[in-house]
């Protein structure tokens, strides 16, 4: 039966004429009743159809929103609407106009969609109440596309990102399109900008498209946007310079400009189509970079509302950017004009007598899942599947020699297991970095795939490159890769973005947003879970001797730490076996945002497997090996590492002190998983007290070695019982300079350790050894700038069992 039911719906759809005036003037109606919604979600709570004279107890008291964007969104919704039904398409949108979050309410509510999930907004008068007090209202929703919102991907509340989400979203899924709406006050941002690049990206066999929709009506809060004051040539030359075709639509008469737009919107289809079929005639990798259609729409701010108020221009004008009308329940004065304006819309001929779409209205959306609101894409993904992982276990170094013999590099390590993820998941999962792959040492990985490039390679200069590849590193943006990552891992597919550490501060606000969207969703019932969002930060501070005091800031974990810590994750691996255990892990979480501290620089390893699996599962642990205490033993001194060069710096003072000091009580603690150290009251993963003060006792002094901000650590300590602590951690100094010179710099240094624990523990009796760690270091300051090395006794230093 449903067979029947979606042929005879399909042979309907074609014998339509798309470009009949008679499904124009429908359009022109749904449009109206779009923008009809709209306006009620700014202003109303009840009286939603005007059926009697309008009160204050129908208008809301703070009335919040904007208006500006809203009719010429809902213009290019319509639209898309009339293609998808007119083509087929797999079609999503996303809303890069953030300050106009009624548009895509508004729409999924007349196609169904929001009805779908909030059953109590119903296609009626009551239901229509509902939808318009909620908005932007206390225990409702919020005025952008937030993860409340059915087809939403994208916020928009920070502008930038639209481009890159909508281009992230369809690598890997071939038909789809993203419709991706650019306000031209976002088309100013860095990222926005930067993303026309996207198409440099797309292979036209292996990924979807994206469709921009240059949304130009003219101003921004109080400016104009400057796109809009550039002429059509001025736009042409700029857009096909970089890659883009585009085509113009202006006007502010829907009757004129409906069958413009649609010649438009059938032109772009027709060359996506046409663009795709002729590639996939040849492989993915024989592919070359077409030029994409992208569309132009130049209409009015303000678009249907108030042509003037009190004697200045509202439409057309920055003044319609948010409430365009002072009216509320305590201001009714203007309330006619406000119910003028509404009316304006006629919604006595869009609406039946019961409240809902009229019929022959509602025929012109489409159904079922080609909604754009109810497309799975939006929702977690089409076909969302676990990563098939190889065992981290068959890449894990023997560490039987402890901290002695060959040094390795943690991320060359890692790169092979990628390696093999890449060749188990050659369809959802990928690699993105600024230009840094390869410097940060995870070349291995090329030895199956390449990186995506559309653009001529040329060889021997190239290295690695292909259009179709599984790493996209090409573009130094890190603004890219993020948003990238953001929009594969919200359509379901799993990724790995790397930087180094002190440029993912560059995204510190699209980490933040993405933590926010993730925490909402989450929150939603009806909203799938997403996989990880996995970030690496490596070339990190205390490796940064060669670029300097520029390339070092480990802040990342500061940031991320201010977060609701059930979506936050920091992971510190001290070697290569204790970095393949987290990100085993980090792969199989849903729904959190991970970040990974990991070092490419050769390192003693020291963690044995078991070990390494025992530090991600716990978070942290003893290492008996490296203790001098006895099991259950109270010491004299607890020593805490959390990050690559503090473990090692941490395990030569250890080496130093039991020289010196062969009776001192040591226990030490190398920490991972970094949150498990919040209290419970504020992360119910963190350690209770009891087991808090089992690691690091109730009052014996505590000397932590630390890869970030000491504030940090200061931080996870304050609630609990023992504030005898002693942080050495980034202290803001930084130059180039020799590795382990920048360890001293900040007092992260073996020297400095094992001072801070032989003050701590015996005081004025520690002086004679203080003050030969004082001449330690005085050799180490002479000889680094007599030579340009570190000490030979510092670089070719070895653990020695304590035992």
């Amino acid at each position: 039966m449903a067979n029947s039911t979606d042929s005879n719906q399909a042979l309907k759809e074609r014998e339509t004429d798309y470009s009949s005036k008679d499904y124009f003037n429908l359009m022109t109606k749904y449009w109206r009743a779009a923008n009809y919604i709209s306006v009620g979600q700014l202003y109303l709570k009840d009286n939603p159809l005007l059926k009697r004279p309008l009160t204050k107890a129908d208008v809301k008291f703070h009335p919040i929103g904007h208006w500006g964007t809203i009719a010429g969104q809902n213009f290019i919704y319509t639209h898309l609407n009339r293609v998808i039904k007119k083509y087929g398409l797999d079609m999503f949108y996303i809303e890069g106009s953030g300050h106009g979050g009624q548009v895509m309410v508004s729409n999924s509510y007349l196609d169904g969609s929001y009805t779908d999930i909030y059953p109590n907004i119903t296609q009626d008068e009551k239901g229509l109440q509902r939808l318009f007090k909620r908005f932007s209202f206390p225990g409702g929703v919020a005025s952008h596309a937030d993860a409340k919102t059915p087809g939403s991907i994208h916020e928009g509340g920070e502008l930038g990102y639209s481009l890159s989400h909508g281009v992230g979203a369809i690598f890997d899924n071939p038909n789809v399109i993203a419709a991706v709406e650019i306000g031209d006050g976002e088309a100013e941002t860095g990222p926005l900008a930067t993303s026309w690049f996207s198409n440099v990206f797309i292979n036209p066999v292996n990924d979807g498209a994206v469709l921009p929709i240059l949304n130009l009506n003219g101003f921004k809060i109080a400016n104009p946007t400057i796109l809009s004051r550039k002429s059509d040539e001025e736009l042409t030359k700029y857009f096909e310079g970089m890659g883009w075709e585009p085509t113009f639509v202006e006007g502010d008469d829907a009757g004129k400009l409906n069958p413009v737009m649609a010649k438009a919107m059938d032109s772009s289809i027709e060359k996506i189509h046409a663009i795709q079929n002729q590639a996939r005639e040849s492989s993915a990798d024989d592919a070359t970079r077409p030029v994409w259609p992208m569309i132009i729409l130049r209409a009015p701010k303000g678009w249907t509302g108030p042509k003037m108020w009190d004697g200045k221009p509202i439409e057309g004008s920055f003044r319609a950017h948010q409430i365009p009308i002072p009216v509320d329940s305590e201001h009714m004065e203007h309330a006619d004009a406000l119910v003028e304006w509404l009316k304006s819309y006629k919604p006595e001929e869009l609406f039946d007598k019961n409240g809902a779409l009229k019929p022959e209205i509602k025929a012109t959306v489409p159904v079922g899942h080609s909604r754009m609101a109810a497309n799975p894409i939006t929702n977690g993904g089409k076909d969302q599947k676990q990563l098939d992982l190889p065992d981290w276990r068959n890449y894990a170094l023997d560490n039987s020699k402890r901290g002695a013999g060959e040094e390795r590099q943690d991320m060359v390590e890692l790169g092979k297991f990628f390696r093999d993820v890449i060749k188990n998941n050659p369809k959802n999962f990928r690699l993105f970095g600024p230009d840094e792959t390869a410097s940060n040492q995870l070349q291995e990985a090329f030895a199956v795939t390449n990186r995506q490039w559309m653009e001529p390679i040329h060889n021997p200069y190239d290295q690695w490159m292909k259009a179709d590849g599984r790493i996209i590193d090409s573009q130094l943006s890190e603004h890219q890769d993020e948003g990238w990552l953001e929009g594969y891992t919200l359509t379901g597919r799993h990724g790995v973005f790397t930087s180094y550490e002190a440029f993912l501060r560059v995204v510190d606000s699209m980490l933040t947003q993405y933590f926010k969207w993730i925490r909402e969703a989450n929150e939603q019932p009806w909203r799938q879970k997403y996989p990880s969002l996995n970030i690496i930060s490596s070339s990190t501070s205390f490796q940064q001797d060669h670029n300097g005091y520029s390339h070092q800031d480990p802040g990342i974990l500061t940031h991320l730490a201010e977060k609701k810590p059930r979506y936050i994750r920091e992971f510190l691996p001290a070697d290569a076996n204790s970095l393949l255990a987290v990100m085993h892990k980090a792969l199989n979480m849903k729904q959190t945002l991970n970040v990974t501290i990991a070092s490419k620089h050769p390192r003693p390893q020291f963690y044995s497997v078991q070990e390494a699996e025992q530090l991600v599962d716990q978070g942290l642990k003893v290492i008996d090996w490296a203790s001098t205490t006895k099991p259950g033993e109270e010491p004299d001194i607890v020593m805490a590492a959390a990050g690559t060069e503090p473990n090692l710096e941490s395990l030569a003072a250890i080496d130093i002190l039991h020289q010196q000091f062969p009776d001192l009580k040591i226990r030490f603690i190398n920490v991972v998983d970094l949150l498990k150290l919040h209290s419970p009251q504020f992360d119910p993963r963190g350690l209770s007290d009891e087991e808090f003060d089992n690691y690091f006792t109730k009052d014996k002094p505590i000397v932590f070695a630390f890869h970030g901000y000491e504030d940090l650590i200061e931080s996870l300590f304050f609630n609990r019982h023992n504030h005898n602590l002693h942080v050495h951690g980034y202290r803001e100094d930084g130059d180039i300079t020799t590795p382990f010179d920048m360890r001293v710099l900040n007092h992260l240094d073996r020297f400095h350790l094992a001072k801070e624990v032989a003050e701590d523990v015996y005081g004025d009796k520690s002086s004679e050894f203080t003050s030969h760690m004082d001449d330690k270091l005085q050799q180490h300051h002479d000889y680094i700038r007599e030579t340009g090395a570190d000490l030979p006794e510092i670089r070719n230093w070895e653990w020695k069992s304590l035992k």
